[in-house]
């Protein structure tokens, strides 16, 4: 009879048989996976180089482990035409279909505002498009053409060390304004995560701050930031080891105290003044400017066409208005869902990996709405091996244009000139391609009455809208620089 008390078959690994084998050393196997510990550094494991938890959403791709650039090549090969489509749909209604669509007043108006910028005539597009281009550069103008050209031709290792010092106090001395408002943004978002009895304490900073930094005290805003702000929010993430969002923002908000340091009025005219120790930076110039008081050197700073036109940039402030206000849900879900897909285009294609220019320009031509993005590439056919030096002394130009225009459809047209000469190739909707002859025979009139010479002029059905990556593979030259992800 068997024994229902005790266990009658035989248990795996327990046996004579296996209780005589070594057991096998299971400290480096793979497929135990590490608990995620940002505290320190653990082995090597099948869950490295991945992110799990990232991309809940449907046809979405988790953020790559390995590197920032592998990242934005990502998120390139993975952008279409959202963007103009979005953007389109948005704007096209015009003032009425935003507010029947559930628009706060505020929201409304300002794609109102947007759209009566949009409507221009040809010598008024003109004008928006240099406005585009210049405000989108910070580094243009004389002052920098010349520091361009005297990094490109000097040998010398330290004058190119105190080129790229400059324009890197310039770049945060020019971003005082953002910054600040970073600065104030992290701050409110602590306060919002702190319990009430730390909280206070912050928002009672946040009011010196405010003060300080509208009287213009730099220094005493510093003071304030990096002698009582930082202290306090160190000692409560050490006392209640808040791990959290407390601090990733105090994180944000130390790299941003250290650019408002380094972008201070003092610090930056100290790195002109250094450049113009060189001899041939001062000729270059024109003038001895060495002995010049500061009021000289800031108008030089100041009368770059970025600081001209960028700071009064009226499209792009309404535009990031509405972005603003759509993004904070005021839109409905439809148009924040929108205008979250047009910023993060925006965001990729101003990344410091993107080697291309990148404009963005809609216009209502003749009553028909119009979203153009334009890529440029002014170094074409550089050689990355000797990278300043042109073939031939002439410089090719590539552009790509994508216009979505309303009721037509998309086109793409790419354009390279080098020289006079220009090869036009375009790409239009099927609805278009029956008059390919007549649009072909039009640019051609066009590009021989502004004394350019003609390569070729390809205009034919588009099958696949083209990528920026196609049109400029060097896009991916980056893969041989260092790229981390912290």
């Amino acid at each position: 009879m068997p024994e229902i008390m005790n266990v009658t078959n035989p248990v795996p690994g327990y046996d004579t048989a296996a209780s005589s084998r070594a057991i096998p050393n299971a400290a480096n196997d793979p497929n135990i996976q590490n608990v995620p510990n940002p505290s320190r550094v653990n082995r090597p494991d099948s869950n490295s180089g991945q992110q799990h938890s990232a991309g809940e959403d449907s046809g979405s791709f988790p953020l790559r482990y390995d590197s920032n650039f592998q990242s934005f090549l990502q998120r390139v090969t993975e952008s279409g035409d959202s963007v103009s489509a979005d953007l389109l749909r948005s704007l096209m209604g015009g003032s009425q279909t935003v507010v029947s669509s559930g628009l706060r007043a505020g929201t409304a108006g300002d794609l109102s505002q947007i759209l009566h910028m949009l409507q221009m005539s040809e010598g008024e597009f003109l004008q928006f498009l240099q406005d585009q281009v210049t405000s989108g550069s910070r580094f243009g103008g004389p002052l920098f053409g010349v520091l361009r050209n005297a990094y490109r031709s000097s040998d010398s290792q330290s004058l190119r060390s105190d080129i790229l010092q400059f324009l890197k106090q310039y770049s945060d001395y020019s971003s005082t304004g953002h910054i600040e408002d970073n600065l104030l943004r992290s701050l409110n978002r602590i306060t919002a995560s702190l319990p009430r009895s730390w909280g206070a304490q912050v928002a009672d900073f946040m009011g010196q701050l405010q003060n300080r930094m509208a009287a213009g005290d730099r220094a005493g805003a510093l003071k304030l930031l990096q002698g009582q702000i930082l202290p306090y929010l160190s000692d409560y993430v050490s006392r209640s080891h808040d791990m959290g969002r407390v601090r990733s923002a105090l994180s944000m908000l130390t790299l941003d105290i250290a650019r408002y340091e380094n972008g201070s009025q003092e610090g930056v005219l100290q790195a002109l003044r250094q450049l113009l120790n060189y001899g041939s930076l001062r000729d270059a110039l024109g003038g001895d400017l060495r002995g010049a008081g500061d009021a000289v050197l800031l108008q030089l700073l100041k009368s770059t066409p970025f600081e001209r036109v960028g700071r009064t940039n009226v499209f792009a402030d309404q535009l990031a208005s509405a972005a603003d206000l759509a993004l904070r849900g005021a839109a409905g879900t439809e148009a924040q869902a929108q205008f979250q897909a047009m910023v993060s285009s925006m965001l990729v294609n101003e990344s410091v990996y993107m080697t291309v220019n990148h404009y963005i320009l809609p216009l209502v031509w003749n009553g028909r709405m119009m979203y153009s993005e334009m890529w440029v590439d002014p170094d074409a056919d550089k050689d990355t091996d000797q990278p300043f030096i042109q073939r031939d002394g002439e410089r090719t130009l590539r552009f790509l244009l994508k216009a979505d225009i309303q009721s037509l459809g998309l086109f793409d047209i790419v354009v390279t000139s080098r020289a006079n000469s220009v090869d036009l190739a375009v790409r239009c909707p099927e609805s278009v391609a029956p008059f390919s002859e007549i649009i072909r025979g039009s640019l051609t009139a066009i590009l021989s009455d502004n004394g350019l010479s003609i390569g070729s002029v390809d205009v034919k059905k588009m099958t696949k809208s083209l990528t920026v990556s196609e049109i400029f593979p060097k896009i991916f030259d980056g893969k041989d620089s260092i790229n981390v992800r912290a």
